[in-house]
């Protein structure tokens, strides 16, 4: 759920060199996104052994021959950067938390877990694949503890209870929801700025946001935003779309009341999901995360705005991938 581009794998280390090599039981984790795949190798006692970052995928990727094809290569990298940190047979296990994956065991998440075990040499059986947001949830919470709203390329809310039973509110794609994130945020502003220029041709020059967006894009003419919005591979082209919520966030630090208006709705919007789970489920803290939040303040401002003042709100970014290592490398 990464709004930060990066389609380059790296690593950092922050034992001595050498150290990761020497033990034995590491659990990897996995927070893979649209747009990015940050991973964590930890041992049992907790100790963090190296962590980076490579290209994003989702489970999405498995059902076109080209989204097969880019997620191949994303493992490949992905086992490249593990390999140079963690010898041969020093993985116990893999947490990983794989946005769009909605039944993990299901068949998507059967494949996934063969072509994990593939590509990193474990079996199966030692891969436990969930959706991300599940994954987030545990990094923050036990069962039974709070709601977790998470606001990335979409959004979410999610509880999990005391028998560990997922409970969710929204998350249902961009053609049915999403309300809040990244997307959304994108497509919500670029509409605005279309609908102006259907009244008036050329309005947009007056627009930081507008300016903001089509930099971003890289040209003022519809056809470069058609082409931007419908063209290409439907899960590479969500991630891309998501990060044009930057492209928002940068008009509203400029001042611009559009983007400062739509990034304030965007936070009332993410409001809506744990309510929902508090009508439901009753009153529970709650957390949001996710790089929307980082956006910018008037985010937050409205979320905080549209929730009961009663209704403890944290914000907070998960260490996914970290937390997800740690319950790796505790498997039986």
């Amino acid at each position: 759920m990464s709004l930060t581009p990066d389609a380059t794998a790296s690593a950092h280390a922050p034992d001595r060199p050498g150290s990761a090599r020497a033990g034995a039981g590491l659990g990897l984790g996995l927070d893979a996104g649209g747009t990015q795949t940050r991973w964590a190798l930890s041992r049992p006692d907790g100790t963090l052994v190296a962590r980076g970052e490579v290209g994003g995928f989702s489970a999405l990727l498995l059902d076109s021959s080209a989204g097969r094809v880019a997620l191949a290569q994303t493992l490949q990298s992905l086992a490249a950067a593990v390999i140079a940190h963690a010898a041969p047979g020093a993985l116990r296990g893999l947490q990983a938390g794989i946005t769009g994956l909605g039944e993990p065991d299901g068949p998507a998440g059967r494949q996934l877990r063969a072509l994990l075990a593939q590509q990193l040499g474990l079996a199966p059986a030692q891969i436990h694949c969930d959706s991300d947001i599940a994954q987030a949830w545990h990094a923050l919470y036990r069962p039974g503890e709070g709601y977790l709203v998470y606001a990335g390329t979409g959004a979410i809310a999610a509880f999990i209870d005391a028998d560990g039973t997922l409970h969710r509110a929204g998350g249902r794609g961009p053609l049915l929801g999403d309300e809040g994130g990244g997307q959304w945020i994108a497509r919500e502003a670029l509409a605005l700025v279309w609908r102006r220029e259907d009244e008036a041709p050329g309005a947009w020059t007056d627009s930081a946001l507008a300016h903001h967006l089509f930099d971003e894009l890289g040209g003022a003419d519809w056809p470069t935003t058609r082409a931007f919005m419908y063209g290409g591979d439907n899960a590479a082209r969500r991630g891309s779309i998501g990060r044009l919520a930057l492209a928002v966030a940068r008009a509203a630090e400029a001042d611009d009341p559009d983007a400062l208006a739509l990034l304030h709705r965007a936070g009332r919007e993410l409001a809506r999901l744990p309510l929902a789970l508090v009508r439901r489920l009753g009153v529970r803290p709650v957390t949001a995360a996710g790089r929307v939040l980082q956006l910018h303040p008037a985010i937050e401002a409205g979320l905080r705005a549209a929730l009961p003042h009663d209704l403890p709100l944290a914000v907070q970014q998960p260490d996914t991938a970290l937390a997800a290592a740690r319950r790796a490398a505790l498997a039986p």
